[in-house]
């Protein structure tokens, strides 16, 4: 077994891949995302999925607002927005106080898909997560928000 050293990887003659967080976050983020694929029938990335969340639960918002929470840089939001205009998911138009800013709102279309899409959304953790127990969850949930 490796020390609590070799394990966190403190010397370059000490590092175990198999130890490492982001090949471990890595292969936990594959897994999560072959659920996603195998549950959401439909033909959408996991960022068009939330920011369609987003914009379900928050309503109307700026582009560059929307990126932030979704956790997207602008140009992968850039491209998030174009496809789910291209599905006429969403709709863009400019804010009426500053035609530069650019307002994201989902259409009817969007509403409905992701409204009937949301409880696979809710199954897609429950797989994810089906190994850990209620508290384990909780535990990884607070230190992924602390680490992220």
């Amino acid at each position: 077994m490796s020390s609590p050293e070799k394990k966190l990887g403190t010397g370059s003659d000490a590092y175990e891949l198999d130890e490492q967080i982001g090949f471990l976050l890595r292969k936990a983020n594959q897994r999560h995302r072959a659920i996603f694929s195998k549950l959401i029938q439909e033909p959408l990335a996991p960022t068009q999925f939330a920011t369609l969340v987003r914009l379900y639960f928050e309503g109307p918002t700026s582009q560059n607002s929307l990126g932030r929470r979704t956790a997207m840089d602008s140009a992968t939001m850039t491209g998030v927005i174009s496809r789910l205009l291209q599905r006429e998911l969403v709709a863009r138009s400019s804010a009426p106080e500053d035609d530069r800013l650019s307002i994201i709102e989902l259409t009817d279309l969007g509403r409905n898909l992701i409204s009937e899409l949301i409880p696979d959304g809710i199954k897609i953790t429950q797989e994810t997560l089906a190994a850990l127990t209620k508290a384990e969850i909780n535990t990884l949930i607070q230190l992924l928000k602390k680490i992220s």
